[in-house]
């Protein structure tokens, strides 16, 4: 005969939360709810803030950046870090530039080559850490000189190439919104696949009999996510809507997650950032994780490089400035990835981007200069990086 269930005390509720809390296993909720906290301190401090237009446009100028901290995201989940991810978007704005412009080529395959010049990076990066063993941080920063110094050859003696107006790269990253009608089409089918990747996620727990999130916290978890997305899809529908390069970048994380998540590639991924001994040891071919990695970094670098130059319409030797890649790290940091390795999600970037943009065009608005948004950055960002150490040291003890 069985005796009544047990109640957990509140206090034990508590406890609990506190040591999720502590180890990391609350997920993306509370960079959300540092997101929320920012935009709602920087609204009270400028009215215009959280306004439509603004807000549309801080999305925009965020989708470059974005999609090159969501190649920084994937090396530090290899506990690994790419220095150069700046210097490649430029390289990658200018090669889009000169050989549109200067050498005539289709805008389509001016695009291809200088994405083709990420996986040539990547792959050589790749390759020199597999080989030689040498640190990332070392080869990575070389990389950083070499490929701005190749940014500049290829830029020439002008420095600066502009992108004619109507050209397609151009209009899809400046002018391009999706009609409200996919938009939300959009929202319906991202909620849809995250219920049942997450359902079956559960289900899979507890046939197994693992620990699993019981059904109503799944269900809540959908349920924000479903408000969240369409508060934000019919608040900007009340101005330009949701820019295409925005969407392309949100769809990325999207594709990046469910990669990470789903596949045997990202379990790989996982693994060797966790620890890449028993993962050697376990038969998962570490080299071409890595090399991988590097590549899709690199690649990822390129094509935030290519948004980029779209987006401004030019390329010149400030493209990919040494701030992009501090930016595009930070982003990836205070977004929730860890920088031990084998820890974060792809939402990372996503989340982190917005809370760094959001930084910076608040500060803007309040007409403080760059020293001011760049101590902010940094404090936000020193206060990421001991929140990671210390749920290190708790998941440890």
């Amino acid at each position: 005969m069985t005796g009544p269930t047990p109640v957990v005390a509140p206090a034990g509720r508590a406890g609990a939360f506190w040591q999720r809390l502590r180890t990391g296993e609350m997920g993306s909720l509370p960079i959300a709810a540092v997101l929320v906290l920012i935009c709602l301190v920087l609204q009270a401090l400028n009215h215009s803030f959280l306004s439509s237009d603004n807000l549309v446009n801080l999305t925009q100028q965020s989708a470059a950046t974005g999609i090159i901290a969501l190649g920084v995201v994937l090396t530090l989940h290899l506990g690994q870090i790419d220095l150069s991810v700046g210097a490649v978007s430029g390289l990658a704005a200018a090669v889009v530039a000169v050989g549109s412009v200067s050498l005539g080529w289709p805008l389509t395959l001016a695009v291809l080559a200088a994405l083709a010049a990420g996986v040539v990076v990547g792959l050589l990066y790749g390759l020199v850490y597999t080989r030689l063993r040498v640190p990332s941080f070392v080869f990575t920063l070389a990389g950083l000189l070499v490929v701005g110094g190749m940014q500049l050859r290829v830029l020439g003696e002008t420095g600066s190439v502009n992108l004619p107006f109507q050209a397609w790269l151009v209009r899809f990253c400046q002018t391009a919104f999706l009609p409200q009608a996919v938009a939300w089409a959009v929202v319906a089918v991202v909620v849809g696949i995250y219920a049942a990747s997450r359902l079956h996620d559960r289900s899979r727990r507890v046939a197994a009999e693992l620990a699993a999130q019981s059904l109503g916290s799944v269900l809540l978890r959908v349920g924000v996510l479903a408000v969240v997305l369409g508060a934000a899809v019919g608040y900007l529908g009340t101005n330009r809507g949701v820019g295409a390069v925005f969407a392309l970048f949100v769809g990325l994380v999207a594709v990046v997650d469910l990669v990470l998540r789903r596949t045997r590639w990202g379990r790989f991924v996982r693994a060797v950032g966790g620890d890449v001994e028993a993962a050697r040891r376990a038969g998962v071919p570490v080299r071409r994780v890595l090399v991988s990695v590097f590549v899709a970094c690199s690649t990822l670098a390129a094509l935030g490089g290519v948004v980029a130059a779209g987006r401004l319409a030019a390329a010149n030797q400030d493209t990919g400035a040494v701030d992009v890649t501090l930016t595009a790290v930070a982003a990836a940091v205070i977004g929730g990835t860890s920088m031990y390795g084998g820890r974060g999600s792809a939402w990372s970037a996503l989340l982190g981007i917005l809370i760094v943009q959001s930084i910076s065009t608040g500060l803007t608005l309040l007409n403080l200069d760059l020293s001011v948004r760049y101590g902010v950055t940094g404090i936000v960002l020193a206060v990421a990086v001991v929140i990671d150490a210390l749920q290190r040291r708790a998941r440890e003890a």
